[in-house]
């Protein structure tokens, strides 16, 4: 089993469930979502991968719909705050 280390982070947003954080030797934070959030997406990418394997385009549609909207938000939640800390985006 590993250890766990205790380090200092520097948090750009609210805890939440996808709080902007940098850790020690990163140029860039990144988004740290909880185990929950992650699972979510998780199950949205299955239901896509599902519909497609049926051949259900509307189903497909409605599931990279949702993945997408997850996954706006997580992007657009690091940009603001790249931009509230007035710090260039990695991309």
């Amino acid at each position: 089993m590993e250890r766990i280390e205790r380090i200092e982070a520097e948090l750009f947003t609210d805890g939440g469930n996808n709080a902007v954080v940098r850790l020690p030797g990163r140029r860039f934070p990144g988004v740290l979502v909880q185990g929950d959030s992650l699972h979510i997406l998780r199950t949205d990418a299955a239901e896509l991968v599902d519909a497609c394997e049926r051949g259900d385009l509307a189903d497909a549609r409605d599931g990279a719909g949702l993945l997408l909207a997850g996954l706006d938000a997580l992007l657009d939640r690091y940009a603001a705050a790249l931009a509230e800390h007035e710090m260039p985006r990695p991309y």
